[in-house]
């Protein structure tokens, strides 16, 4: 079975190995990247993968800002997704954990009845006061998260999903893929969520603009969850608010994105079944070619530009606001504090 995972990077060198290594555990044989505007070698190790036969890695074709849609757009016509049996489109800082068989997707798709698309929804892991920036996987250093089935007040949140080669396609969005508009209604795909449900009928018609990316996760993880590690330690996500993300070049992530995410209420250490494997696959690709160096050279300039933002006092100040930012998600402290009840919880 071929599963091809698609991602656009910026300046993600040092998470590159682990992110690759992973997916390859679970059952993914191709890798399309498209890189934009890398100073810190992501695209150097990413030519180099190439060159191995890891990845294909191309230049972000996108004309305006919109970086991933117009890089899902040229996804759609390149031959390692045309010839691929599935194909999952993620970023480097997530990871499906599924729970089932032996852990892959292959597991996955048949615990969930072999559908034509399987949408995960995201469990956003804290920074829980990790501060320093180490070259090791991400997902053994962080353990905690939002309580699963609840995020920031929500009931309903974000997905990213896996697609089957004969989704009825209209296009490839970045949480979910959109079937053309003259499906009839009896040949709609059939779409589960990680539990092997069918997703409701307003998600998977897109019947509500505000909610087509998401929906309830109550119930919804049984078979996998897709773990998300949006912050990492505090000197990564300095060097992520400097190089904005993927969808929004120069984006400044302010002190609410990163409170509602550093919620550690719940310890959740599961992934850590694949660190065995995961750690000697990182290994053994670093032993090939150059890789282990350009690797390291990534490594350096992650720590280089945490140092140098640091000189700045607008980047030493983020950090103080983040250091000591309240771990209760806003919404929250908004409800206890009309409650009157901030005070005895903070």
């Amino acid at each position: 079975m071929a599963i091809t995972a698609v991602t656009c990077v910026k300046n993600e060198g040092p998470f590159l190995l682990e992110w690759i290594a992973f997916h390859q555990c679970i059952g993914v044989t191709d890798f399309l990247f498209y890189s934009n505007d890398c100073d810190d070698g992501t695209d150097t190790l990413l030519d180099a993968l190439a060159a191995l036969g890891h990845v294909t890695h191309l230049p972000n074709p996108a004309e305006g800002r919109n970086y991933q849609m117009e890089a899902l757009q040229d996804a759609k016509g390149q031959p390692v997704v045309q010839n691929a049996d599935w194909v999952w489109i993620a970023d480097v800082d997530e990871f499906p954990n599924i729970h089932v068989g032996d852990h892959s997707f292959a597991a996955l798709i048949d615990a969930c009845g072999d559908p034509q698309a399987i949408s995960l929804n995201f469990q956003f892991f804290a920074n829980d006061d990790v501060g320093a920036f180490e070259d090791r996987p991400v997902i053994e250093q962080f353990t905690k998260s939002h309580n699963p089935d609840m995020w920031c007040g929500e009931a309903a949140i974000e997905v990213k999903s896996l697609v089957r080669q004969d989704f009825p396609l209209h296009y490839y969005g970045a949480h979910r893929p959109f079937f053309k508009a003259n499906v009839k209604k009896k040949q709609r795909p059939r779409w589960t969520d990680g539990s092997g449900r069918d997703v409701q009928h307003r998600f998977l018609v897109a019947a509500n603009p505000r909610r087509i990316r998401r929906f309830p996760a109550t119930g919804s993880r049984l078979h996998a969850t897709l773990n998300h590690y949006a912050l990492r330690s505090l000197d990564s996500y300095l060097v992520k608010n400097d190089r904005g993300d993927v969808n929004r070049e120069n984006r400044a992530f302010d002190d609410t994105y990163w409170r509602e995410r550093n919620d550690p209420a719940w310890e959740d250490r599961s992934i850590h079944r694949y660190l065995p494997a995961l750690e000697a696959r990182i290994t053994g690709l670093k032993k090939q070619g150059n890789i282990g160096a350009l690797h390291d050279a990534c490594v350096t300039a992650h720590k280089a530009r945490r140092d140098a933002l640091l000189m700045q006092p607008e980047y030493r100040e983020m950090q103080n606001q983040l250091r000591h930012a309240n771990k209760l998600p806003p919404q929250e402290e908004a409800m206890l504090r009309d409650l009157g009840l901030l005070e005895e919880i903070i």
